[in-house]
């Protein structure tokens, strides 16, 4: 990966599900390292930063041969803290990568595509997403915490949802072979440089307060968003019983 992308991972020390969560271990390492070392393997360790608003994250980082840059503990989400952070890099990327600080089993090549596809494409900015399988179950499905989202023929994000997108009748949800596809979205991103300045200025969308998905801010402003599909699944680590589920899937690998 050339030096027209960089890579940065939010990583904030308070949360109230699981405060400290960047430096939970993870067979004995802190789990924002774990995310830095893939995300270093997808651009290069010269390519990440980790934006960070607790010395603390950034002592880990820097102790462990990443770069950390300081950034507001005022800063409302992640895409902001990347706004910020990129001000405070010597570098104008063309491609900006929000890597998720919650997801150590980032796939180093989902990284690569995010921004590959961006780099062949005229939009804005690209996501990743990945099909629903009915073995999964329709908890997994129907779940909150799982937004899903449907796509034109050219792969651009039409709408992003918490519920269940498409709609389907109950009854058909427990008819699993009838199912339409169903794609289950990953909140890690890539942006042109000029995107990501201006995405962080706009205001909250109504679509956006009601499914609590900032993403639909973007839409709604008339940004496009790619979805690149990939088959590789993900465990966002929210609270302390994340990691077990963490464990468990790692066991079955």
């Amino acid at each position: 990966m050339g030096s027209d992308t960089i890579g940065i991972i939010p990583a904030r020390y308070a949360s109230s599900r699981f405060p400290g969560k960047p430096l939970a271990k993870i067979d004995g390492r802190p789990m924002v390292c774990r995310v830095f070392d893939r995300a270093a393997e997808a651009l290069g360790l010269e390519n990440v930063y980790v934006a960070t608003d607790d010395r603390r994250i950034a002592d880990v980082v820097e102790s462990s041969g990443g770069t950390a840059v300081m950034t507001s503990g005022e800063i409302a989400n992640g895409t902001a803290r990347c706004a910020a952070a990129l001000k405070q890099v010597d570098r104008r990327p063309d491609f900006i990568i929000n890597i998720q600080g919650d997801e150590p089993m980032i796939a180093p090549e989902d990284i690569r595509r995010l921004a590959d596809a961006l780099r062949e494409s005229d939009a804005g900015i690209t996501t990743l997403a990945r099909r629903f399988e009915p073995e999964e179950g329709i908890d997994t499905l129907i779940s909150p915490d799982n937004p899903k989202v449907v796509m034109d023929c050219r792969n651009n994000a039409l709408y992003f949802s918490r519920a269940v997108l498409p709609h389907v009748s109950p009854a058909s949800l427990k008819r699993p072979i009838h199912l339409p596809p169903f794609y289950l979205h990953t909140g890690t991103y890539a942006f042109r440089r000029e995107v990501l300045n201006e995405i962080v200025t706009l205001p909250e969308a109504e679509l956006e307060k009601a499914e609590r998905l900032e993403q639909l801010r973007w839409l709604a402003a008339g940004y496009r968003i790619k979805i690149v599909i990939t088959d590789n699944k993900t465990i966002s680590i929210d609270t302390p019983s994340d990691l077990e589920k963490l464990y468990e899937a790692t066991r079955q690998i």
